[in-house]
């Protein structure tokens, strides 16, 4: 595993949404310690960052936090809207993957954003190369990659998935035509019109793409020993006013994170995503989470491993590309020695196609 500290400066250049905020940081009254408070968390609905889908219908947080409190869950389509909206005091809690994550605490005169726990790992989720239906059928995603010289290529930089094509790309000595920053939705629009040669995404949109004829599926991380994380981010002012709040919102998500890992809760999670994924079968959300794949598109037996604290395999990924302090967790781990559990909890393997039940 390669840390990303290369890769970082190019990537900050997608961060130039943020630029519309205030110059400072805003000043919020979370209340005292043991009072009612009003959260607002956003995240990425991408099938590595389910957590907070499955915090929001299961409610775990109403265990932990003060009694009236109010939590409000907003979804967005990428992750930079959301670190916008954190610096800007409007979002307190966040679920994003790991450039969005670094990101955020990399702006510290605007709004001072940590990383509080880890929610997943993967090599395989949020690294997924497609290539357009037509294209040949390639023996290897080397080769199926070493296409794309001088194509047509695209993802929404500033994302994970753009952080391991660049990454890719580089590896394979790889240079495309053009590169686009286009959002998922002008990316399948793209594939359609046959106007895109290859992209990379996160699940389920390939799990999806496949299913519906619109791409082919060619390799993910395993094949260029790629990892990618999704972090827990958190406005450092909520954490050192309201030290009970982070304590509860990361017993809630220890919570979250123990009944992803249990196998017998696969049908409830699929049919608890399913209502915030119109146009998705369970098939296709069930095969983005659960789904065996071949070595040469990609596919291991390790689909998604839960890691709550930044263990040594997060931190050897994120190394050298934060400012001082950014990983703030110290409370996660605390959690975690509190319930007499260790980093990771689990990792979900894939499974059979057969072992899918409607």
């Amino acid at each position: 595993m390669r840390n990303i500290h290369r890769r970082l400066s190019s990537m900050l250049a997608a961060a130039a949404i943020i630029t519309t905020l205030p110059a400072a940081a805003q000043t919020t009254d979370y209340g005292k310690p043991g009072e009612p408070i009003k959260l607002t968390v956003g995240y990425v609905f991408a099938t590595q960052e389910w957590s907070p889908v499955i915090q929001k219908a299961k409610g775990f947080w109403k265990k932990y936090l003060p009694a009236g409190s109010d939590v409000s869950f907003e979804a967005s389509l990428v992750g930079l809207p959301i670190v916008g909206q954190m610096m800007a005091g409007t979002m307190h809690v966040g679920y994003l993957g790991d450039m969005p994550s670094i990101i955020s605490t990399t702006k510290r005169d605007v709004g001072d954003i940590r990383i509080a726990a880890v929610t997943s790992t993967s090599q395989q989720l949020c690294n997924v190369l497609l290539v357009r239906k037509d294209a040949p059928d390639f023996k290897s995603a080397d080769e199926a990659i070493r296409w794309l010289d001088g194509k047509i290529a695209a993802t929404p930089h500033g994302s994970c998935a753009d952080r391991f094509a660049r990454a890719a790309f580089k590896k394979a000595n790889v240079k495309t035509e053009k590169y686009f920053n286009w959002s998922t939705d002008q990316i399948i629009e793209n594939f359609k019109s046959g106007k895109l040669d290859g992209a990379v995404l996160w699940e389920p949109i390939p799990t999806k793409l496949v299913a519906d004829g619109v791409v082919k599926r060619v390799g993910s991380g395993v094949n260029f020993n790629e990892f990618e994380a999704s972090f827990l981010i958190m406005r450092r002012d909520l954490m050192t006013t309201r030290p009970d709040i982070l304590k509860a919102w990361l017993e809630a998500e220890l919570d979250t994170q123990l009944f992803l890992a249990d196998p017998k809760n696969a049908d409830e999670i699929i049919s608890i995503v399913e209502k915030e994924a119109p146009g998705y079968s369970k098939k296709a959300l069930w095969t983005s989470l659960y789904g065996q794949y071949g070595a040469e598109v990609g596919g291991n037996p390790d689909r998604l491993t839960l890691d709550f604290i930044v263990s040594p395999k997060v931190n050897d990924l994120i190394k050298g590309t934060l400012p001082d302090g950014a990983v703030s967790d110290e409370a996660a781990r605390q959690v975690l020695e509190g319930r007499k559990l260790s980093s990771p909890l689990a990792t979900i393997k894939a499974l059979p196609a057969g072992s899918f039940k409607e």
